[in-house]
């Protein structure tokens, strides 16, 4: 019985102290930083005439980085309170007396009570703490990524900034075009679209104006050239005929005038200095932009 005893109080020794400690506290991320820079990157898009890709791409990864950040905080502060009723508790029940667990009068019942419950509650604090360790863990992780996108939004931005004169020459190139007509579409984007059509085939249709969209799509200035039916990923022929769109668009973009084309979750604008970019998943085939090529033009 007593080799028993002593392994219940090791049991407990053992659960409370073999945990490492965890990793030093990062920096929270700032929501207000984030939104300064949100707006700044608002407003480079204004002045080059469009949303600018990279930035918004970026904007949104730092946008959930931060929200992950702020939920992984509100769970382990959830989880420390927790630690900390089970510690009251245990105060409460009391701690388990060696001498009267060892006494030859002690009732056997209540001894062994009284060492399960201990037992009980120093196993479920010890895993309680851990798991606090592992959301602390977690939670500094994800404030470094969050800290890390806003700050490559920040240098994103100042490179576009950079970019100001260059940019500059593009527009005043392209000039600017109000979209008129009964299609509510540029001159521009009328005529990238025949010209697209001229060279490509269609069997799927062209979707342009979406009236009241925020976006490039509100403003007349974008068309999707459908590769599938809508909602399913494009294969086969279809995907090689949009691969050899999206290629043709990057050829011939500084001619007619486009601006940026995204296809298969990537995305490719002039502006930033050409190159396709990952995108991040949006939810979905039509979102990620796996049935369709999208373009807008200056």
């Amino acid at each position: 019985m007593r080799i028993w005893r002593l392994a219940v109080l090791v049991a407990v020794l053992g659960g409370l102290l073999g945990l490492r400690p965890p990793t030093p506290a990062a920096a929270d991320p700032s929501p207000a930083e984030l939104r300064k820079l949100t707006k700044q990157a608002a407003q480079l898009s204004e002045r080059y005439r469009g949303q600018i890709q990279i930035l918004e791409e970026i904007r949104i990864q730092a946008k959930k980085a931060t929200d992950t950040s702020g939920s992984l905080q509100a769970e382990l502060l959830a989880a420390q309170e927790e630690v900390s009723r089970i510690a009251t508790t245990s105060y409460m029940v009391g701690p388990l007396d060696a001498a009267q667990l060892l006494a030859p009068s002690a009732d056997p019942y209540k001894v062994l009570g009284q060492a399960a419950n201990m037992t009980y509650m120093a196993n479920e604090r010890a895993k309680r703490v851990e798991n606090v360790r592992k959301l602390i863990d977690k939670s500094n992780d994800a404030k470094v990524n969050a800290n890390e996108k806003i700050e490559k939004l920040r240098k994103e931005i100042k490179a576009m900034q950079a970019k100001r004169k260059d940019i500059d020459k593009l527009l005043s190139k392209f000039g600017f075009q109000q979209p008129g007509g009964a299609e509510g579409l540029t001159q521009r984007m009328i005529t990238v679209r025949a010209e697209i059509m001229a060279n490509f085939p269609m069997k799927y249709g062209v979707g342009c104006l979406r009236p009241g969209d925020p976006g490039e799509h509100g403003k007349g200035r974008a068309c999707d050239f459908m590769m599938s039916g809508g909602g399913r990923a494009a294969g086969g022929s279809d995907a090689a005929n949009g691969d050899a769109l999206a290629a043709w668009l990057i050829k011939n973009g500084a001619r007619i005038g486009v601006m940026y084309i995204i296809w298969k979750q990537r995305y490719y604008d002039i502006r930033s200095g050409g190159g396709w970019d990952p995108m991040s998943d949006r939810g979905g085939v039509t979102a990620n932009h796996y049935d369709h090529v999208h373009v807008s033009v200056f």
